[in-house]
């Protein structure tokens, strides 16, 4: 499937007919989150289900597998919230290694997915349909968060997301979250030559916009410099112990959307963030 055509499917049932950069607010990013993930994902799973595996936790397109890393640590018996679930393949991995997960997305489409994951491998936890910013927990509910490419792209405000976990972990808990690389802002999402070539700059921080006839947002995505993610950290209170950019393996030759061996050498794709609310 070429690069123009992944989508094609979700934009045809929203009726996505142009692309703006422009500001939106936070219910304007949400909705159209909600709206655009219900419509992609059945061609989401079945793109990237496969990769994905289960009952895996994938951290990033370079196969980083928290199996091996443990970014997360000793996970038995610990309440982890993983926000932005999508099909909850890492909540199921999760499970199986003793945890006690909560998986959250806010569409009801990668929650359907969720439920069919459970379905096939008999691994159930519980599914929270809910916005990122918005967390409908308690105080101090868990012992660690995490976040595999799920919500902070499509989140307007990163303040009130760092404040909302601060808020539901306990002191001295992990949130891990790994995201697109903020450099790869600066080229177009095409795992080839044309993918190579500088399009617009770092420091624009409009949103990439995908709208309807009448101008309603159907796509929303945010970026963020590297910097705007390390003071958004010291503003709301979490520590930053670590970024990892993950390198593509020498061996690994499939291409995930706008991710390829041929990008995968020259820069970084990916981000994870390891960070730590005060003790």
């Amino acid at each position: 499937m070429s690069n123009e055509d992944r989508h094609a499917s979700a934009e045809s049932i929203l009726g996505t007919s142009g692309i703006r950069k422009q500001t939106v607010t936070p219910q304007e990013s949400r909705s159209a989150s909600r709206v655009w993930w219900d419509a992609d994902a059945d061609d989401y799973q079945a793109e990237h289900g496969d990769f994905l595996g289960d009952a895996e936790f994938m951290w990033c397109p370079e196969r980083l597998r928290e199996e091996d890393v443990q970014l997360l640590g000793d996970v038995r018996d610990q309440r982890i919230l993983e926000v932005g679930c999508g099909s909850a393949s890492s909540s199921r991995w999760l499970a199986a290694h003793g945890a006690q997960p909560v998986a959250l997305d806010l569409s009801a489409g990668m929650l359907r997915h969720a439920q069919a994951g459970a379905a096939a491998t008999g691994i159930e936890v519980p599914l929270v349909q809910a916005s990122a910013d918005a967390l409908p927990f308690a105080d101090a509910s868990f012992d660690a968060a995490c976040s595999a490419f799920g919500a902070i792209p499509f989140v307007a405000d990163l303040d009130t997301v760092w404040r909302e976990l601060v808020r539901v972990l306990r002191p001295g808990s992990r949130w891990i979250f790994s995201v697109t690389h903020p450099m790869r802002w600066i080229f177009s999402d095409d795992p080839g030559p044309q993918g190579l070539i500088a399009m617009q700059s770092y420091f624009d921080r409009t949103p990439y916009v995908e709208i309807d006839e009448g101008g309603v947002p159907t796509y929303v995505e945010h970026h963020r410099t590297l910097g705007d993610f390390v003071r958004s950290f010291h503003r709301c209170g979490l520590i930053l112990e670590n970024l990892i950019e993950p390198e593509w393996p020498e061996d690994h030759q499939r291409e995930w959307g706008q991710w390829s061996p041929l990008r995968g050498e020259l820069f970084p794709g990916t981000a994870i963030f390891v960070t730590r609310t005060p003790a």
